[in-house]
């Protein structure tokens, strides 16, 4: 089993900056595929970034409503994975949520959310306008 606690939420500015950090236990993620997922309020969940670590090289992938302004790393190390947001708009308050599923074979990376087995519980991101 895998657990998944994220941090790093807040109220910010429209223009600011956070970084969202979802920290994993229970089991090492280094070969696991990650994500961020979002959630507003009346709306459905929706993908915003993953990553792949494979043969050493990490691979990121993010939604086009966010390319050019978040960024998803991993330390694998420290078993966490960041979601580092910039430009952050009014749009982009919502609920993150981390994500974790084991890597699969032929598949670039996971932006369903029924391609991942564990979920943390959320942090919440609000920007005011």
């Amino acid at each position: 089993q895998v657990q998944l606690v994220e941090s790093g939420g807040g109220l910010v500015q429209a223009g600011g900056s956070l970084r969202l950090s979802c920290a994993a236990s229970g089991r090492t993620v280094s070969t696991y595929d990650m994500g961020w997922f979002r959630q507003a309020p009346g709306k459905e969940r929706e993908f915003v970034a993953a990553t792949r670590w494979s043969g050493g090289t990490h691979y990121a992938y993010h939604a086009n409503s966010v390319k050019g302004r978040f960024t998803i790393s991993r330390d694998n190390a420290k078993n966490t994975v960041y979601l580092q947001m910039n430009s952050l708009k009014p749009e982009d308050t919502a609920v993150y949520h981390c994500a974790a599923t084991s890597p699969r074979r032929g598949r670039a990376y996971a932006s369903e959310e029924d391609e991942y087995d564990y979920w943390g519980q959320g942090t919440q991101v609000t920007v005011s306008s």
